[in-house]
Order: structure tokens, then sequence, then C-alpha cells
């Protein structure tokens, strides 16, 4: 406990430093052209498809998990 505080601390200084960066210009012209073109949407599906498959898999290794510890609870 000791030695994560510290390093927790300076972390977090190191954030705020970067937090306290102004953008000159807060548009994205790479981000402005995807979402003319309707590629954003793209991105946007690939992204929740990764999520979904996460949180499948998930649900998966929980209920093996479950079967697991009730063949435990048996013996």
């Amino acid at each position: 406990m000791k030695k994560v505080f510290p390093l927790l601390l300076s972390l977090l200084i190191v954030s705020f430093n970067t937090l306290a960066q102004t953008a000159v210009d807060p548009s994205v012209p790479m981000a402005d052209k995807m979402r003319e073109d309707g590629k954003i949407w793209v991105v946007v599906a690939v992204v929740a498809i990764i999520f979904a498959g996460i949180f499948i898999n998930l649900l998966r290794l929980e209920s093996k998990v479950g079967k697991i510890e009730k063949e435990l609870k048996i013996k």
C-alpha cells in the first residue's frame, strides 16, 4: 500500500498536466471527414461489436465458473 499511493499520486499529477493543455483547433479534420462520409458509423458499429463480444464472453465465463463452483460444493 505504501508503494502504490505515491505511484497513484504521481499518475494523478501527470494527468492534470495533460488535461491543462488546450487544443488550438477543437475540430478534428479526420473525424469531420468521417462524419461527412458516414464512415463514423462503421467505426461505431465495430466498437459496439467488440464490446458485445467481450460482454458475451464474460457471461459465458461466469456460467462456466458457476458450474464448476456447484460441482465443487457437491463433492
